[in-house]
């Protein structure tokens, strides 16, 4: 499938400095290689589910998997993901096609 997709990300900060490295810089990047953050969040509770909590969450939607593989593998950005592996635990990051309804699941 083509077409935009969105990364989310849960995560914990395990060390401020390291996280705020990359999250100065990581905005400008992920806007210039086709990505745009749709939400920032703090958890909150646990609802429903058997995931363990995290204490972030980042919603990135990414024009196309490509645009996600560039950020990922871009080499004028490879002292930037450092900071965001040094800076986190405990990371979810996943992918999913973006839907404009449910059918195409429901099928």
């Amino acid at each position: 499938m083509s077409g935009p997709v969105y990364a989310l990300n849960l995560f914990d900060v395990s060390n401020k400095e390291e996280y705020l490295a990359y999250s100065r810089r990581s905005i400008q990047e992920v806007q210039a290689r086709g990505g745009c953050v749709v939400a920032l969040g703090k958890f909150r509770e646990s609802v429903l589910g058997d995931i363990t909590p995290r204490s972030v969450l980042i919603l990135v939607e990414w024009a196309s998997r490509e645009a996600f593989e560039q950020y990922c593998n871009d080499p004028a950005l490879k002292d930037l993901h450092p900071h965001r592996v040094n800076g986190t635990s405990n990371y979810v990051w996943q992918l999913f096609d973006k839907l404009s309804d449910l059918r195409p699941l429901l099928k």
